[in-house]
């Protein structure tokens, strides 16, 4: 049963319907097959994966061609069959260059001989989804892409979490592959939600959506049975976090520092709990993604495309971009990745595609004139002026002790500064700076 069905701070970004209703109440449709794919190896939480094939090698579909490397990370898979024509590196969205894997499609579209769909799902232990979602490279698809399998396992926990709680509230302006992922794929996502709980040893799912996407709880409420919750919450910004979502859901608070597991609870994106279905039913890993492509675009929409492709290739596909485009931005406006080139591979984090120029660009920074809203803003209960004051004073270690380290980067005291001082890029700055002097 929720509790709060809120949380204290937050914002509600003014844009037309948040910028959703371009794109809420289309269809996902598939992205034409991508004659090459360029398959990063750092697309996950933790250590990279190290690529295991070679220059002209022919792989098939779902076959592993990046390694995991230890606990936290996870494996890569091919999305096309064709042949391998070059180890090389590119840069990902957040601007790092990274390794990867090119392959030329063949359009076959052979699947590799692991992948195989499972007869005996019901029949299997916890350790079994663990080892299945790790194998298949399954990972946090809302963002984050934290290996699901160390989420899953809660075998070691001294605290045993009792409730699965899944995201579905997409709060960031203008992305909606999630709203139309619990519309159209409901049932795959009800599924995974129990193989997740039956992984992880929780008793109930509460799953947390937005009121202002009625037909995904409609269509969810419809999917789920005993022991799973729809409930509807409240549309407010970052209402998606896992701290924030844990409390509207649940009541409870995740300490400072710490981690879901905590408050006894395991978290989910919907898309991740779709992908874990898929994995464990049919031994797919994941080599798509539903992306949203909104904004000035030519043709708005929702699109499941081939991990790999390129970004350049899918605008060219949908019509391109219009006229008046001042920002392009990887993800959401508010915590997404402002890029400034279009030669990006889709990554299993790359959620969506923002191309912003309906408002002027900010005017520049003044003087903070203390007024306080950062603070009532802020889901952390920080004072991110404090913070900022102190890192532009060089007193990092006095931002730290403010409460640096607990900033969720969420951005709303950015957004609401009347002063448009860059109050979270001060947080980072304190966060980096303090990680730099552990290593």
């Amino acid at each position: 049963m929720a509790i709060t069905q809120t949380f204290g701070g937050g914002v509600h970004p003014r844009e037309i319907g948040n910028g959703k209703t371009a794109t809420q109440s289309l269809q996902i449709v598939n992205a034409a097959a991508p004659a090459r794919v360029t398959i990063a190896m750092v697309q996950h939480g933790g250590a990279p994966a190290v690529c295991c094939v070679k220059p002209g090698q022919t792989v098939n579909m779902g076959q592993v061609i990046g390694e995991a490397q230890g606990f936290i990370s996870a494996p890569v898979h091919a999305s096309v069959s064709g042949k391998v024509v070059a180890v090389t590196t590119c840069t990902i969205a957040s601007g790092k260059s990274v390794p990867a894997v090119v392959i030329d499609n063949d359009y076959e579209d052979r699947w590799d001989n692991s992948v195989r769909p499972c007869e005996r799902v019901d029949a299997l232990s916890p350790q079994e989804i663990v080892a299945i979602a790790a194998r298949c490279g399954i990972v946090g698809l809302g963002g984050a892409a934290f290996p699901t399998a160390v989420k899953l396992d809660t075998s070691k926990a001294e605290k045993k979490p009792d409730t699965l709680v899944v995201n579905g509230s997409e709060c960031e302006p203008y992305l909606t592959s999630d709203h139309r992922l619990m519309v159209e794929n409901a049932a795959q996502i009800i599924d995974g939600i129990r193989l997740a709980m039956k992984a992880s040893g929780t008793t109930r799912a509460l799953v947390g959506i937005e009121d202002n996407k009625p037909d995904a709880v409609e269509a969810m409420r419809a999917a789920a049975g005993d022991g799973i919750e729809i409930v509807a919450l409240p549309a407010k910004y970052p209402q998606g976090f896992e701290k924030m979502l844990i409390y509207a859901l649940t009541g409870r608070k995740v300490p400072n520092g710490a981690l879901p597991i905590a408050a006894q609870c395991v978290v989910l994106n919907v898309a991740t709990c779709a992908a874990l279905s898929a994995a464990v039913r049919e031994g797919k890993p994941i080599i798509d993604r539903v992306v949203t492509f909104a904004g000035r675009v030519a043709k708005p929409c929702n699109l499941r495309v081939r991990i790999g492709t390129s970004l350049m290739d899918l605008l060219d596909e949908i019509g391109g971009l219009t006229e008046g485009v001042r920002k392009l931005i990887v993800g959401g406006p508010m915590m997404g990745n402002t890029v400034a080139s279009l030669n990006l591979p889709i990554t299993k984090n790359f959620g969506g595609f923002i191309a912003l120029g309906e408002k002027p660009m900010p005017a520049d920074e003044t003087a903070c004139i203390r007024c306080g809203r950062c603070t009532r803003a802020c889901p952390m209960q920080l004072m991110p002026a404090k913070i900022d004051t102190l890192v532009r004073r060089g007193n990092y270690e006095g931002a730290i002790a403010a409460g640096a380290m607990n900033c969720m980067e969420c951005g709303s005291c950015t957004y609401v500064c009347p002063a448009k001082r860059q109050l979270t890029q001060s947080c980072r700055v304190a966060k980096a700076i303090a990680r730099s002097k552990k290593s």
